[in-house]
């Protein structure tokens, strides 16, 4: 592998397995072997990513910045400093992919700005899969993010992506924090019309995954799962 200078954006497991190869490529055990620092949401995300794999120098020296929403944009450049002497060091998210639904976009925005080398890696993605298995189509999508917290507003949000989903055809997808899952399922039930279909995924890739997908009548038919501690993909269809 090309040892150059560079940013690699790695892809990281979406919850606690022994064994990393079922989902992460070799590409991403001779990635993690070259780097010489690594960017992640927390110190103990970090170390716990770098515990999968082979590294070059022992895993207790290798140095971790942070980079979350307590992240200053002034603090970009520092974080890429490294690099720019030299090294090389990747960029892990707690979300499975970086960048996607996860800060570091403005940090590759600012390394392309400086001319840094970046590299991409593939991996297990909570909205790409839980898209594929929703049986919604994928040709045309977005994803919301989290919701409002406000109750009106994020009702009066379903009810726009509802809007969306069966006028122009996007399959609508959103997240909310696991401790408030059980009120957005309410939430969506209460609002949507019976006819519109909605797919809610939880614990992806883990022994405890679920996918239930259907109208909303039947929904409201149905024994509803238990969401409380879980990471859970809502999406809605026409």
């Amino acid at each position: 592998m090309n040892e150059k200078p560079a940013l690699l954006l790695l892809p990281n497991l979406l919850g606690e397995h022994r064994h990393h190869e079922l989902f992460l490529p070799n590409s991403v055990d001779r990635a993690v072997s070259t780097i010489d620092g690594l960017i992640a949401e927390s110190d103990s995300g970090g170390r716990r990513f770098l515990s999968h794999f082979e590294t070059k120098i022992p895993q207790n020296r290798i140095p971790i910045a942070l980079l979350n929403e307590h992240t200053h944009e002034e603090d970009y450049d520092f974080l890429l400093e490294p690099i720019r002497n030299g090294q090389r060091w990747g960029l892990v998210s707690d979300a499975g992919l970086p960048c996607i639904a996860d800060p570091g976009s403005k940090l590759v925005w600012r390394a392309r700005q400086l001319g840094i080398v970046i590299q991409a890696f593939v991996g297990p993605s909570s909205i790409t899969l839980a898209l594929m298995l929703s049986g919604f189509s994928g040709q045309r999508f977005i994803f919301h993010g989290y919701l409002d917290k406000d109750f009106e507003n994020r009702v009066e949000q379903i009810k726009q992506m509802e809007t969306f989903a069966q006028e122009e055809k996007y399959t609508q997808i959103f997240i909310e924090a696991p401790y408030r899952n059980k009120h957005l399922l309410e939430s969506l039930l209460n609002t949507l019309s019976e006819h519109t279909l909605l797919c809610v995924c939880w614990d992806l890739t883990l022994q405890t995954q679920g996918i239930l997908s259907q109208s909303v009548m039947n929904w409201k038919k149905s024994p509803l799962p238990n969401l409380e501690k879980k990471n859970a993909i809502f999406l809605i269809a026409g």
